[in-house]
C-alpha cells in the first residue's frame, strides 16, 4: 500500500459527506490504520461543496490536508464534484468512484448554466485519470428503502476497490456503534452492495 494513502470524499452540503468520512475513517481505524481527517466546507448550507481529506497510514499520523495532485482515491457523492476535485487533487493513477445522481446548483435550476451529462463528465475525467467508476448509489439506496444508505454504498465501494485492506467486521462494528440494532442488517446489505457495484461500474 502507498503510505500515506490519500482519500478525498466530496459532495455538496446536505449529502452526509462528513458522516461518510467518519464511517470510512472509523472503519479503517478498526482495520488497523492510523487515520487523520481534515474537512473543508464551501457554502454548505446552500448546497456548496464539501470535501473531507483522509490520510491513511500503517505507520503514523499525518497532517490532515492532502497536497494538490496527490490523491489516490476520490469518492464523489455528487458527479460534477468528482471532476472538480479530480482537477485539483487528481493524477493519472488516482481511482475515482462517483455516484451518478446529480444535485443541480441554483444556476442550473434557473437556466443560466447547463449541467454536463454523465457521458460528458466521463469523457472530461478521462483526460485526467485512467480509472473512473460510476455507480448508481442513490438509486440502489432508494431500492433498499432509505436514500442515506447511498453513503454506506459508497463506503462499501471504497472497500471493494481492494486498494486498502478493509475488514467487513470492522465496518459492522462501526455501524453497530452508531445505529439501532434493527438497522445493522440493512446497512451491511448496502455496504456489501457497494463492494459489488464498484467491480461492475456503469459504462459510457
Amino acid at each position: 500500500m502507498i503510505d500515506p494513502f490519500n482519500i478525498i470524499i466530496t459532495g455538496v452540503g446536505g449529502q452526509g459527506n462528513v458522516l461518510a468520512a467518519r464511517m470510512l475513517g472509523n472503519t479503517l481505524a478498526k482495520s488497523g490504520y492510523h487515520v487523520t481527517i481534515g474537512e473543508t466546507f464551501g457554502a454548505s448550507q446552500r448546497g456548496g461543496s464539501v470535501m473531507s481529506h483522509l490520510r491513511v497510514s500503517k505507520e503514523s499520523a499525518w497532517s490532515p490536508q492532502i497536497p494538490k495532485g496527490r490523491a489516490h482515491l476520490i469518492i464523489a457523492l455528487e458527479p460534477i464534484e468528482s471532476l472538480r476535485v479530480l482537477a485539483a487533487y487528481g493524477n493519472r493513477d488516482v481511482v475515482v468512484i462517483s455516484n451518478t445522481r446529480p444535485i443541480y446548483p441554483v444556476g442550473v435550476i434557473s437556466g443560466d448554466f447547463a449541467y454536463p451529462s454523465l457521458p460528458e463528465l466521463n469523457s472530461a475525467m478521462g483526460e485526467l485519470c485512467d480509472d473512473k467508476r460510476f455507480i448508481n448509489a442513490t438509486e440502489e439506496a432508494l431500492s433498499l428503502g432509505n436514500p442515506i444508505l447511498g453513503n454506506v454504498i459508497m463506503v462499501g465501494a471504497a472497500a471493494g476497490t481492494g486498494l486498502l485492506s478493509i475488514e467487513d467486521s470492522s465496518f459492522e462494528s462501526v455501524i453497530s456503534e452508531n445505529v439501532p440494532a434493527s438497522k445493522v442488517k440493512i446497512n451491511m446489505e448496502a455496504y456489501r452492495k457497494g463492494k459489488e457495484m464498484v467491480k461492475a461500474p456503469i459504462k459510457f
